[in-house]
């Protein structure tokens, strides 16, 4: 829904949206959200390593989500980039032997960890990566696929699940949720990255992303795939052109903390 009716959804709801986000989008409000386990790491090298790998194990409950990523940080301990720059991949695999979460094994982790200290030995950091991924596309989507397609490659992932690519045609959620606390910076997200921009985000749109979207009629889209998520963020973007993804911590904030009813915010957005 990328014509008027979509614009003056979003424009309707924009003055309750920014009251909400005055409100919510504040560090007391985080939790429960794999992003509460980031906030130790003051260290810009540390903090990128660890949402990386937080955000892959991002998907089901919750509360599986909190132990297991707090479980993968154990492992890389007070300073993930250096960990990852010195361990060795048979030492990963023996670290995550027992690990699981949902469809991720142990294996892909120690792979993916893997390929992160690869990543941070020829690039210096993730970042670097995404600077030399930038370079050679057009946009920053083109840019962000490069990205996923060269730590894929260096970490010798056999299947796509762990590492969403936009070339696959999903949502791409936890892709999009890793760039958003490494990009923005506010009271939520810790932010540092300068090699993107918070106006070249994609909202992270998951199923319950996308079910308050329905309901504020902001798509009429039947999935929440890679179209979905651009088209809703460029709704966002003709009202708030530099920072399309402000509201998404404030939106999911609704139907997951208790205090805080989806419905009262769509009734309130539709007047």
């Amino acid at each position: 829904m990328t014509g008027v009716e979509g614009i003056d959804a979003v424009r309707r709801a924009l003055p309750h949206l920014e009251d909400a986000y005055e409100r919510l989008n504040r560090r007391e409000y985080v939790s429960p959200d794999p992003l509460e386990t980031l906030y130790r790491y003051e260290s810009l090298a540390d903090r990128e390593v660890a949402a990386l790998v937080v955000s892959c194990v991002s998907y089901g409950r919750v509360a599986m989500i909190l132990r297991n990523a707090r479980s993968l940080l154990g492992i890389l301990g007070d300073h993930p980039a250096g960990f990852l720059r010195s361990a060795s991949r048979e030492a990963l695999m023996e670290a995550t032997r027992s690990f699981r979460h949902r469809f991720t094994t142990g294996e892909e982790m120690a792979s993916l960890m893997a390929g992160i200290g690869g990543v941070l030995r020829d690039y210096g950091s993730l970042e670097g990566l995404m600077a030399s991924s930038l370079e050679r596309v057009r946009t920053p989507v083109e840019g962000v696929t490069a990205f996923v397609e060269r730590l894929r490659e260096v970490s010798a992932l056999g299947g796509k699940y762990l590492l969403p690519s936009p070339a696959d045609g999903s949502a791409c959620k936890r892709l999009f949720l890793f760039l958003k606390w490494m990009v923005r910076t506010d009271d939520v997200d810790p932010g540092g990255w300068t090699v993107l921009h918070p106006r070249d985000l994609l909202i992270p749109m998951d199923v319950h992303m996308f079910g308050i979207c329905s309901m504020l009629k902001l798509t009429d889209r039947k999935q929440a795939n890679l179209r979905t998520a651009m088209e809703v963020t460029d709704l966002f973007r003709s009202v708030v052109p530099d920072d399309p993804a402000r509201f998404d911590f404030v939106i999911t904030r609704f139907g997951i903390r208790k205090e805080l009813d989806k419905r009262s915010l769509v009734e309130l957005c539709l007047g």
